[in-house]
């Protein structure tokens, strides 16, 4: 088997914030448990030592929520000690983590520092649109205290970077949400364009971001972008990054961009299996860590044809002249009544035509 790359969820769908876009909120509710508590020493050393037997070279472990900080410093303590005992020489143990930085203190990040855990850290751009649907238990913004997280992470090395959802509010607010992020010297920015809940109608909620404004939040972003691209200041934003890297003829490292679902492994604190944290449904389970091997999690995936029904290309797309850059984007976005393509397609369409020729410019001048 090759390296593998483990999502696991330390708390399950437990957090102290309640954002009203909560993608993972959403599919924990019409789950049978929806809430598997914290994860167990049981659990985390069995995965740990069924990965160390299966994989080859490298194991990537990225640690989310809800809010994974929950599990309490200790539990990550454990983990990373259980890992070095476990794993033979020659293979690697790398760890990622997102928070939304409302825990975090010295202690939390001098031992991100010391055993190397990338950070992405929740943070909406500047306090208007953070603080709109990143709200805590009693509906007080929570834009201060993830300033402070950021501190934090600066002050211990830490590397970090911000993780922006991008919601139709903030789409409209593009060009102070991109200052804001500079400003604040955020180097490393990715942009998510946010989930409505499980099969709702698209469009209903008071986030939701529609077609039109996704287009016009990519264009306005992009010419912010390449503005400052141009003026000697590289800000990398993770989409732009991955496009101007497939435009050099290399597959893109986001899974969104791949064409298909890539082998993922989402473990909840119970050590339940799913194959994308989209996906942690009850009809999607592939089974436990403390019952199942490796081998059998995979049959499981290829039994209900996950990786294989994301693989369908619709009519339309095959004649694009942008599906080699779109790839009808995640699955999760794919809607039924467009055929299988993606419900951003016309925006994607709008925005390839409006900045290709300086996506090409932006390699030879970022030096990808």
């Amino acid at each position: 088997m090759p390296p593998l790359s483990i999502l696991l969820k330390p708390a399950s769908s437990g957090c102290n914030l309640r954002c009203s876009y909560c993608f993972y909120a959403d599919e924990a509710s019409v789950r049978a448990v929806p809430n598997y508590g914290l994860m167990s020493k049981e659990v985390s050393h069995t995965l740990i030592g069924k990965a160390a037997g299966a994989a080859e070279g490298s194991v990537t472990f990225l640690f989310q929520g809800g809010e994974p900080t929950l599990a309490g410093l200790e539990f990550y303590r454990d983990f990373v000690s259980h890992a070095q005992n476990t794993f033979p020489r020659g293979l690697t143990a790398r760890y990622a983590i997102q928070t939304n930085g409302t825990l975090l203190d010295e202690a939390w990040c001098r031992f991100f520092q010391e055993h190397r855990f990338l950070v992405g850290l929740s943070l909406d751009g500047n306090r208007a649109c953070h603080d709109r649907f990143r709200r805590d238990g009693a509906g007080k913004g929570t834009y201060d205290q993830v300033l402070r997280a950021a501190r934090l992470l600066d002050r211990a090395g830490v590397e970090y970077n911000v993780l922006t959802v991008v919601t139709g509010y903030l789409a409209k607010h593009v060009q102070s949400v991109f200052a804001a992020l500079c400003k604040g010297g955020f180097r490393f920015q990715q942009y998510i364009p946010c989930l409505d809940p499980l099969e709702a109608e698209r469009g209903g909620e008071s986030y939701s971001l529609s077609p039109k404004e996704y287009e016009e939040f990519l264009k306005n972003l992009f010419d912010l972008w390449f503005r400052e691209l141009e003026r000697g200041r590289y800000w990398s934003v993770r989409y732009f990054d991955n496009l101007v890297w497939m435009l050099r003829g290399h597959a893109p490292e986001q899974c969104s961009m791949r064409g298909c679902c890539s082998l993922q492994y989402l473990v909840e604190a119970d050590g339940s299996v799913y194959p994308c944290d989209f996906y942690g449904l009850d009809q999607y389970r592939l089974g436990n860590v403390l019952e199942h091997t490796w081998d059998e999690l995979d049959r499981t995936r290829e039994e209900i044809s996950f990786i294989e029904e994301s693989r369908h290309v619709p009519e339309r797309c095959k004649g694009c002249q942008w599906y080699p850059l779109c790839r009808n984007g995640c699955r999760r976005d794919r809607v039924p009544g467009l055929e299988g393509r993606s419900y951003y397609c016309q925006a994607y369409a709008g925005f390839f035509a409006y900045a290709l020729p300086r996506l090409r410019r932006a390699g030879a001048m970022i030096g990808i």
